[in-house]
């Protein structure tokens, strides 16, 4: 299921739905500033690619976690 989050990007409205996984991810990614700076940070990397923000979100969100995940191993 879909979470959906309104956000101001650029002076205008929108509005995101994700799953709730990539949220938590994005939210730890975020910490300790807003995540609604990290989402116009990724809106505005976008350009004028056409890519949709919904899929920017969730690939940074998975090299997010892999990254994570692979400082976890280096550090065993």
């Amino acid at each position: 299921m879909l979470e959906k989050r309104s956000l101001s990007l650029a002076g205008h409205r929108t509005s995101v739905a994700l799953e709730p996984e990539f949220w938590v991810v994005l939210e730890q990614a975020a910490a300790p500033g807003p995540l609604a700076a990290l989402v116009a940070a990724q809106d505005e990397a976008r350009g004028e690619t056409g890519e949709p923000l919904a899929s920017r979100l969730r690939l940074f969100a998975l090299r997010y976690a892999l990254a994570r995940a692979g400082s976890a191993e280096a550090g065993r």
